[in-house]
């Protein structure tokens, strides 16, 4: 192991990380950017000069964090939300979200008519379509099950190549979606969804104490190990849903309203995830593909780019709510976890929940879209 894997070091870089990102976004040209966007920019620049791993030489660490933290970090995110908020959010996610996933579909579908990427990619160009597909509707999940069924992932450099271009895309539209509000509204007024209900945990100091802190982590690993221990006795239930489900209920308890700090943990649990996802934006895995590197690029960044544009239109008409929208592109495009970061960062908590339920939408219908694409193009 060479001294940029020991995962003390790595740890360390990441909530290094996350303190500069903290303190740049006090400054007057960092705050337009954000603690969130900022923490993936500085990881992502320090691992393509190799002084962390990235995802060619990805290390345990990463996968618990993937595996640990970012469920965990949206359990106490949770337990700072009101189902009253949710009643009049919900619907207008939902339609915003379905509109995402048409948008992707036919995003896909347009630049395979534009670029015609099967004159360098051959027959493995109809299942990448796919993959990517499923992958900006719902996730990494759709991603690897298209892959699965056609035995992709004995592609070995292909396979890699094209994990490398998703995670640069989708590293990418997170930096867009958090600027799209401060760029539409210069020239296009916007209007939020009126939310008007106030929440308990907002009247609450965020800080916390000892005493909140052993409840949180209780609760945090107990309703973790509750939520793995159901999917292995059901697996056809998500533990992340159940991780939701206990979140929520818990939330509306007056005990957990009252401890203090769930919301800051959360969130730096989030940033150390948006680390991570900094780590893998590694450009160097889509430059050495070369002509298949390129090609799969200008294939997924064209995809996501019509999917923005469509749901910035369509959605536009129906609600016109910068943020919301943004939050709900992140939610096809990276999933739920990178899609509560900018609700988050957006200070639009009663859009917490939606973002993950509809990013758990995203998991049930993208594997569907992918097939489909496949057999169509």
């Amino acid at each position: 192991m060479t001294f940029i894997e020991n995962p003390t070091y790595v740890l360390f870089v990441l909530c290094t990380m996350v303190v500069l990102a903290y303190y740049a976004a006090k400054t007057k040209l960092g705050g337009k950017f954000g603690v969130a966007l900022l923490v993936i920019v500085f990881t992502a620049i320090i691992a393509n000069f190799n002084l962390i791993p990235s995802a060619s030489n990805s290390i345990p660490l990463y996968d618990g964090i993937f595996t640990y933290v970012a469920p965990i970090s949206i359990f106490y995110l949770l337990l700072d939300v009101n189902l009253r908020t949710i009643k009049r959010a919900g619907t207008p996610m939902i339609v915003l979200f379905l509109i995402g996933s048409l948008a992707t579909t036919l995003g896909v579908l347009i630049t395979w008519n534009i670029t015609s990427p099967q004159g360098i990619l051959g027959e493995d160009g109809k299942i990448i379509a796919g993959m990517l597909t499923g992958t900006y509707t719902g996730g990494s999940v759709n991603f690897n099950a298209i892959a699965l069924e056609y035995g992709f992932q004995e592609r070995g450099v292909l396979y890699a190549g094209t994990i490398a271009v998703d995670n640069v895309v989708t590293t990418l539209w997170i930096v867009i979606t958090l600027a799209i509000p401060v760029l539409l509204r210069s020239f296009w007024k916007d209007r939020k969804v009126d939310i008007s209900f106030h929440t308990e945990k907002e009247e609450v100091s965020n800080e916390t104490n000892l005493y909140a802190f052993a409840w949180l982590a209780l609760l945090g690993i107990g309703a973790f190990f509750v939520s793995e221990l159901l999917a292995e006795v059901v697996p056809q239930i998500p533990s992340i849903l159940t991780l939701t489900t206990l979140g929520i209920i818990l939330a509306q308890t007056r005990f957990v309203a009252k401890l203090k700090g769930s919301n800051a943990l959360g969130l730096y649990l989030v940033y150390i995830f948006l680390a991570v996802i900094g780590a893998y934006c590694e450009i160097s895995s889509v430059l050495e593909l070369k002509d298949i590197g390129i090609t799969l690029l200008v294939f997924a960044s064209l995809t996501v780019f019509i999917h923005g544009i469509i749901l910035i239109l369509l959605g536009s008409l129906i609600y016109k709510d910068w943020e919301m929208i943004s939050i709900a592109s992140q939610a096809n495009i990276g999933g739920g976890t990178t899609a509560i970061a900018l609700a988050e960062t957006f200070n639009r908590k009663e859009l917490i929940l939606p973002a993950i339920l509809v990013g758990t939408l995203g998991n049930a219908v993208g594997t569907y879209l992918g097939f489909l694409v496949v057999g169509l193009v």
